[in-house]
């Protein structure tokens, strides 16, 4: 029997990890053939950190399926473990990225060494430049060639035979050592149809020196035929050894990139002490479970999320907050993983381990962010797709050119010029523009306590020109405070206790927040709080008791309204027309006094206004609160535009009407009627210390709360693009000058010819200068400082204890 509706599987979503991609080409194909594959609603492929996020339909399509599909593309993937922490992660690829830069560095250094032999053994072979001609490289080895000859006077009388043979016999010996990564990858992507940057260098570095082994061993064939019979063995070496050389700066500096996010893992101890009864033992972290009693000692980083059961202790928890001064933890107290205890020790039980924890989730956050791929990168990969096979075309038209030219005179130069082109063509910046900047920009977000979740948002947050701000939890503290009591007759202190003493009796017993800081405020004077009867909660207007035999009621202006009772009071008037509630309280029928509380702004709030509009940004608060409470707030921290007591779906439709002006919205709350403006928005910016839904809705997450992340995440966006085009012109223009200068379209007019080994300098030259400039986004973010005026509010202080 059928329903005559289909179900549908939402997709699902998995994170593989690539090996053996090397350029912009890679990754284009590896994407390419996932994005191809059936049930593939989506995939992101990021060349820094060698990952693969796949959106797949689970029903059409496996986990297991989808790495069969990038190693029939001539690639390796393998499914992370699902119980491995991303601290373990990023463990394993720092000790993998370690393990390859000591490779490299060995390789390098072989290679220079028989670079500069070669050179040397070469300087007797070489002849006279053709008048005319300049050729950086073999000006350089002029320069060098007579003090070789005075300082080594026989190797200019040995046989040039045997030069030619000695050179024949080392270069393989040092290219399959130090280079051979380069062939094994060409024939790995030609056995499955592709090609990518390791096809020009097998094939430059190939031509290369099978012409060199032609002319060593048929010299007489080449002479007979008036063709220069000159070698290449000392180009390839140096070709080699540029490669390798940018292959290991590159490597460096992309675990220069990483380092935001290690630190962060780093603030985790790497072991905690459990305690079973009074016995301590000291076992690994990854070994702690739910449900264990851990022993925290004074100046100790904090090893998991837990409750505290016992102990006292002042904890740092900046990492997390951003606050500089430490918070009093006690029993009943929750604690997060990575910050730093104080001076108390501090028995903790566990609640959250492995990635379930506070710390891991942040960390899972980054991570994600940094594979994901933001809409600029889209030009790059198109123009990847098709690099190689064009750069193939160019070198076999440079040849041709020059061979039909004049065969008898250039038929060499165009051997030569085609193996340059071959050489000095990178697809590795174009890879690189993009993923290095963002993976620098995440990791540098975080440690400015800016989640962002992907590159998309970040590139989006670069157009936004408005910020909507919620107020509830978001600019105010969400907490309200008791900031006075007014009496209707009578003063003093005994008879603002007296009245307060009589509302908190009632408001014990009832959830709302008005109620809860009037409560406080009675707790922090130390009142005693009698026992009430017949209490009774009526909703959206107070609460009514009897207490000692009189009839309390606390409640707003409708209760009292309701109840027949009359009240004037200038000094209520004006708490609530400056943005106060007020609760109303009368006895027996009578209006004794009321009592102000307000929702205090948020220490860094009118700072972070500021910011905003000196960077250029217009800010309007919206909330559901009442007018005169909303306008108050938005006077106090400078905003532009107050809209008020608007439902839910009206904040939506408000972000709506600012997104029909043309330009971009960001939208910055914490609570679950946020959620649908925070989805709206063209960037939703989630306050970390409100609400679950809220922070999922939310593209970027504020760690700490703190509303000053919002300026730095604008301005580390604004900064990463303006990085991202940068590097995209880099590449672009590099490949777009360096082709035709190795082709040699200069060498008529001026006699410039790029020999093979400086196409092979400028091309590992071009990737380093692309992460290189990426790095520079380490110290972004940092918005300037905006001086407030003399006066200006921030925030309503709490009624004093009497």
């Amino acid at each position: 029997m059928t329903t005559g509706v289909e179900a549908t599987v939402p997709d699902s979503a998995v994170a593989l990890t690539i090996s053996g991609m090397t350029c912009a080409a890679c990754s284009a194909r590896v994407q390419h053939a996932l994005e191809s594959s059936p049930g593939v609603s989506e995939a992101s492929v990021n060349l820094m950190t060698n990952t693969a996020t796949v959106s797949y339909n689970p029903a059409a399509t496996s986990p297991h399926a989808l790495t069969e599909v990038v190693e029939h593309s001539g690639y390796g993937a393998l499914i992370p473990p699902p119980d491995r922490t991303v601290e373990a992660e990023l463990l394993e690829e720092t000790a993998h990225r370690a393990a390859e830069i000591t490779t490299l560095r060995r390789k390098v250094g072989v290679s220079l060494v028989a670079a500069v032999l070669a050179m040397v053994v070469s300087l007797p072979l070489m002849g006279t430049p053709a008048p005319g001609v300049f050729d950086p490289f073999m000006q350089a080895m002029m320069l060098v060639s007579s003090p070789i000859e005075r300082l080594w006077p026989g190797l200019f009388r040995i046989s040039h035979d045997w030069l030619r043979y000695g050179m024949l016999l080392l270069t393989p010996i040092v290219v399959a050592f130090s280079g051979g990564q380069f062939y094994a990858r060409a024939w790995r992507a030609l056995k499955h149809g592709g090609t990518n940057m390791n096809t020009l260098i097998a094939i430059g570095t190939g031509a290369a020196m099978l012409l060199s082994a032609a002319t060593t061993l048929h010299h007489d064939w080449f002479v007979a035929r008036h063709l220069p019979p000159d070698v290449y063995y000392e180009a390839v070496l140096w070709i080699v050894a540029f490669l390798v050389l940018g292959d290991y700066f590159e490597e460096r500096a992309k675990h220069q990139t990483g380092e935001a996010i290690r630190r962060i893992a780093g603030l985790r101890p790497d072991s905690a002490v459990v305690l079973r009864g009074d016995v301590e033992t000291e076992i690994p972290l990854a070994a702690l479970l739910a449900g264990d009693d851990v022993l925290v000692r004074p100046g100790q980083r904090i090893p998991v999320d837990g409750r505290v059961l016992s102990g006292t202790s002042a904890v740092d928890e900046a990492m997390l907050t951003g606050e500089p001064m430490p918070v009093t933890r006690g029993p009943g107290d929750d604690v997060v993983g990575g910050t730093l205890n104080g001076a108390g020790a501090l028995r903790v039980r566990a609640l959250r381990v492995g990635r379930d924890s506070v710390l891991d989730r942040i960390l899972q956050m980054v991570r994600d962010a940094q594979g994901t791929r933001p809409p600029v990168q889209r030009l790059a990969d198109r123009i990847a797709r098709v690099f190689v096979p064009v750069v193939l075309v160019l070198a076999l038209l440079t040849f041709a050119t020059w061979a039909l030219i004049d065969p008898d005179r250039f038929l060499m130069q165009g051997v030569i010029s085609a193996i340059s082109v071959l050489i000095i063509a990178c697809p590795c910046a174009m890879g690189l523009a993009v993923p290095t900047a963002v993976m620098v920009a995440t990791g540098r977000g975080a440690e400015l306590g800016v989640l962002i979740r992907s590159g998309e948002a970040l590139e989006r947050s670069r157009d936004i020109r408005i910020v909507v701000l919620d107020k509830t939890g978001t600019v105010t503290e969400g907490r309200p405070i008791v900031t006075q009591i007014v009496l209707a007759s009578g003063a003093g202190s005994a008879a603002e206790n007296a009245l307060l003493t009589t509302a908190a009796a009632l408001e014990r017993q009832s959830e709302h927040p008005i109620g809860a800081a009037i409560v406080a405020a009675a707790r922090s004077r130390d009142l005693p709080l009698p026992e009430v009867t017949d209490f009774l909660n009526i909703a959206g207007l107070g609460v009514r008791g009897r207490l000692t035999g009189r009839d309390v009621v606390v409640g707003n202006l409708r209760l009292l309204e309701q109840l027949g009772i009359g009240w004037t009071s200038p000094a209520v008037e004006d708490a609530e027309r400056a943005g106060g509630t007020v609760a109303l309280i009368a006895v027996d029928g009578h209006f004794e006094g009321a009592i102000v509380v307000t929702d205090p702004i948020k220490p860094g709030s009118t700072a972070a206004v500021a910011q905003l509009k000196h960077l250029g940004l217009e800010v309007v608060l919206l909330t559901g609160d009442n007018r005169h409470a909303a306008e108050r707030v938005g006077r106090e921290i400078g905003a532009d535009r107050v809209v008020a007591e608007v439902l839910p779906a009206g904040k939506r439709e408000e972000i709506v009407s600012l997104q029909r002006q043309g330009r971009g919205v960001a939208m910055v709350g914490d609570g679950i009627n946020d959620a649908p403006a925070l989805a709206q928005a063209d960037v939703g910016i989630a306050i970390g210390t409100g609400s679950d839904i809220a922070m999922h809705t939310g593209q970027v997450t504020l760690i700490g709360g703190e509303l000053q992340g919002v300026a730095r995440l604008i301005l580390l966006s604004r900064q990463t693009l303006r990085i991202i085009r940068q590097n995209l012109f880099w590449a672009f223009a590099y490949n777009v000058v360096a082709i035709p200068l190795a082709a040699g379209v200069l060498y008529p007019v001026l006699g410039l010819r790029l020999s093979p080994a400086i196409a092979a300098a400028t091309m590992a030259l071009s990737s380093v200068c692309v992460v290189a400039n990426s790095l520079r986004l380490r110290g972004a973010g940092r918005p300037t400082a905006v001086r407030l005026a003399p006066g200006t509010a921030t925030s309503h202080p709490p009624l004093s204890p009497k």
